[in-house]
């Protein structure tokens, strides 16, 4: 046997020994030879690009539309209202608030553009006081508003604007995983967005009072830089979630009805809301024709 041949047949015998057929092995087992490996022509067309990572779905806002002549015949403030005397005296109540809201903050003080607009008892007129406010602040060429139900017990914003029942902040507290893009309304005033109060939850005290609510608190009030947040809070004296509402705002403008509002109810409002800065009065004062309300401002 020549050198080659002795080469060649210890080749064999070593892939016999690996478990690679060889071609002794291939013969015995009457196995037809491999393929020639093949060689893949060259491609002209573009490579396929990588397939993009999936998304979770862009969340949109919800688009309401306000009837804005409704609410000039319900005696609310509209841009398309004229000069009238509703206009301009929420003209004069918004100007001081306005003031403050983006005026110099002492250390450890609340964001003043967080304001709270409540009452000492029901039908004081705090709502339509807040959706005024509200409406008055989005005719401002330098700001936007955003108008929050806050009252979760007996939630009027939506139901005074002819709006159905949405979900809100009552949502957002229970559901961490629920953004404020998913409840919030954006409105055809292009400056005012609302959000409702949402679900009724009887813990709803100790979800005003939680960790949750500091925590959405502060991102409302430093998200944007020109926003005026407006809370429509429960009246002080009829339930306790005011008083923790109050805790974590830089104003509060307690509504007080002429006429109708008693002395004693007005002091134990102002002894509720003792420790709270920038607490401040407005005065509802009811005439005798429908949509002829007229206010004064007070502050301290």
């Amino acid at each position: 046997m020549s050198i080659i041949e002795k080469a060649a047949s210890r080749i064999e015998q070593k892939k016999d020994e690996q478990g690679v057929p060889g071609a002794a092995a291939r013969a015995a087992d009457n196995l037809p030879p491999p393929p020639p490996p093949s060689v893949a022509a060259p491609s002209h067309e573009p490579a396929a690009p990588p397939a993009a990572p999936p998304h979770a779905p862009r969340r949109t806002a919800n688009q309401v539309e306000l009837d804005l002549e409704r609410m000039q015949r319900l005696g609310l403030v509209t841009a398309a209202g004229g000069r009238t005397t509703l206009v301009e005296d929420f003209r004069i109540i918004k100007r001081p608030l306005l003031k403050r809201a983006f005026g110099p903050r002492a250390p450890g003080e609340k964001p003043g553009n967080l304001i709270m607009v409540t009452s000492s008892l029901p039908g004081e007129g705090k709502t339509f006081c807040s959706i005024n406010l509200a409406m008055s602040i989005a005719m401002e060429l330098d700001h936007t508003v955003l108008l929050i139900d806050a009252d979760v017990a007996r939630p009027s914003v939506l139901r005074t604007l002819g709006l159905p029942a949405h979900r809100g902040l009552m949502d957002i507290l229970l559901d961490d995983k629920l953004d404020m893009a998913d409840v919030m309304l954006r409105t055809n005033v292009n400056t005012l967005s609302i959000l409702p109060a949402g679900s009724n939850n009887p813990r709803a005290t100790e979800l005003l009072a939680s960790q949750a609510m500091s925590t959405f608190v502060n991102e409302i009030a430093n998200r944007y830089p020109d926003r005026i947040v407006i809370f429509d809070s429960p009246p002080l004296l009829l339930t306790s979630e005011a008083h923790v509402l109050a805790s974590h705002m830089g104003q509060i403008a307690l509504v007080v009805e002429a006429e109708g509002t008693t002395q004693h109810a007005v002091k134990e409002s102002l002894r509720q809301l003792e420790g709270c800065s920038n607490v401040n009065l407005i005065y509802n004062k009811t005439r005798e024709f429908p949509g002829t309300e007229t206010y004064d401002y007070h502050y301290g």
